[in-house]
C-alpha cells in the first residue's frame, strides 16, 4: 500500500535524550564504584517499562557490601529525583537531530500527515516539541498516557494510525529503538531503523531500511522505495 503518512519516534530519533538517559544513571552507579552496560540498559530503549536501574544498582551493590545496600533501598526516592534532575540538565540544550526538520517541511509540502507515537509522557514529549518549534508539524501525538500498553506493544502506533486516519500498513515509522521496531511490526507498519547514539551499539531486530541518519535520506527518496 502507498505511504499515505509518517510516524515518528521520539526520544532518540527526532532527539537525543537516550543518551542523557544512559548517562545519567552511569554517573550514580559510578558513584557506588558498579557499572551500567548498555547491554543492561538496552531493554528499556523505546519503553517505558521492563528495567529498573535502581533495583539493578541495588543488586549490584548488595553483592559487596549489603549494609550500603540497604541504604540505597532507603534512599531510592531521593537517588530518583536526583537522577531525574541530572538527565533533565543534560537533555536541555540538545538539538533536534539531523534530518528531522527536513523531512517534517517535506512532508507538509506533500500534503503527507505525520504523527509522533512516544513511550515517554505526554508533558515530556509535547514540552520538547514545543521547544523546539515543531509542534505544529504533527497533526496526532500519541504518548504513554493514551495507551494501555507502550512499546514493544504495537498501542502507540495502532492509535496514532486511527488518529491519522490512515491504514497502519500505509503508516511509515521511523524508529531508533528495538522496542520501537518491534512494535511497529507487530502494528502491521512499514519501518524505517535509523539508530541513535545508543542504540547503534546494540543488536537491532530487521527493519524494511536502515539508515544512519535522517540527513541521508529524503521524502521523495523514502515514497520511491515504499510506494
Amino acid at each position: 500500500m502507498p505511504i499515505r503518512a509518517l510516524i515518528f519516534d521520539f526520544d532518540g530519533l527526532m532527539v537525543d535524550t537516550e543518551t542523557p538517559a544512559l548517562h545519567s544513571w552511569q554517573e550514580i552507579y559510578a558513584e557506588y564504584g558498579v557499572t551500567l552496560s548498555v547491554y543492561d540498559w538496552a531493554t528499556t530503549l523505546g519503553a517505558n517499562a521492563g528495567f529498573d536501574a535502581h533495583a539493578h544498582l541495588v543488586a549490584l551493590v548488595q553483592e559487596r557490601d549489603p549494609f550500603l545496600a540497604e541504604q540505597l533501598i532507603a534512599e531510592r526516592d531521593l537517588i530518583l529525583a536526583r537522577r531525574q534532575a541530572r538527565k533533565d540538565a543534560l537533555s536541555a540544550d540538545q538539538p533536534l537531530l539531523p534530518g528531522v526538520a527536513g523531512l517534517l517541511a517535506e512532508a507538509h509540502t506533500a500534503g503527507l500527515p505525520c504523527a509522533v507515537a512516544s513511550s515517554s509522557s505526554r508533558r515530556w514529549v509535547e514540552g520538547w516539541l514545543r521547544r523546539l518549534d515543531v509542534y505544529h508539524a504533527f497533526t496526532a501525538i500519541v504518548t504513554a498516557d493514551d495507551v494501555a500498553a507502550t512499546k514493544p506493544a504495537p498501542d502507540l502506533f495502532l492509535t496514532a494510525a486511527t488518529r491519522l486516519g490512515v491504514p497502519p500498513s500505509a503508516c511509515l515509522v521511523l524508529e531508533d529503538s528495538p522496542n520501537g521496531i518491534l512494535a511497529a511490526r507487530a502494528a502491521g507498519c512499514p519501518v524505517v531503523a535509523v539508530p541513535g547514539a545508543v542504540s547503534r551499539q546494540i543488536p537491532l531486530p530487521p527493519a524494511d531500511l536502515i539508515l544512519p541518519s535522517l540527513a541521508q535520506t529524503s521524502l521523495a527518496a523514502l515514497l520511491t522505495i515504499f510506494g
